[in-house]
């Protein structure tokens, strides 16, 4: 009985051990509001003040669980392209080039916001490109505000595009030019709301996600290399 409560118990909160320290630091401090809240409210009681203790509690929570980071060990095949994000397949298209496949992945707010690799290989360049801020399921979201990471091996190349939302606008990218990657490796997060773009060679992929699909980073296969 003891070992079902706890096994029923890490599956509900194991996520809390993962939380990035971002995460940690922020819904401790509203946290700490929330009970300045509550003393103030067994002092001074009020509705008001019970009202935003629990808004506080809550928003904690929140911080906390979107700023979860699973732990996935997923070892890809040499012929596989890992997804590099949570979330839904928005499109799957040429767009400025023809010979560039690009594969759109919108993340929800409740979805894990970590992007990882998408193939083993060395980062040949990240280029970071101010713009607007339109929401992230938005046609117009590939002109906000984003960070290319290029990735290459050899001829092969899937480049992984952060791209953030309407609500939050930072990107943090957790690589550098000439760093070595692994597929599935974490290299960096967007707050809140976002987009993940998947630049492939069109001849040289299959992808095998389709529009509408929920993917998840370093878990699903987003693609095949042909023969």
């Amino acid at each position: 009985m003891l070992e079902d409560i706890k096994r029923t118990f890490g599956e509900v909160f194991g996520w809390v051990k993962t939380i990035l320290p971002i995460g940690r630091k922020t819904s401790l401090i509203i946290f700490a509001l929330s009970l300045i809240l509550l003393v103030d409210y067994f002092i001074y009681p009020s509705c008001i003040l019970l009202t935003l203790f629990f808004i506080y509690v809550l928003l904690g929570a929140f911080v906390a669980f979107f700023f979860r980071d699973p732990i996935r060990n997923t070892v890809y095949a040499a012929n596989e392209i890992a997804a590099p994000a949570d979330g839904k397949v928005l499109s799957i298209k040429t767009e400025d080039d023809p010979n560039v496949l690009v594969v759109r992945i919108f993340l929800s707010i409740f979805n894990v916001h970590i992007q990882r690799a998408t193939i083993d290989g060395e980062v040949e360049d990240t280029i970071y490109t101010k713009g607007s801020f339109a929401f992230a399921n938005n046609p117009n979201a590939d002109k906000n505000e984003r960070n290319l990471i290029k990735i290459k091996n050899g001829e092969n190349f899937a480049h992984v595009e952060q791209i953030t939302g309407a609500i939050a606008r930072r990107i943090e990218c957790w690589v550098k030019k000439g760093e070595k990657v692994k597929a599935g490796q974490k290299v960096g997060v967007i707050y809140f709301g976002s987009q993940v773009a998947v630049y492939l060679p069109k001849d040289k992929v299959t992808v095998t996600v389709k529009e509408g699909q929920m993917v998840q980073g370093a878990l699903s296969v987003l693609g095949l290399w042909k023969d």
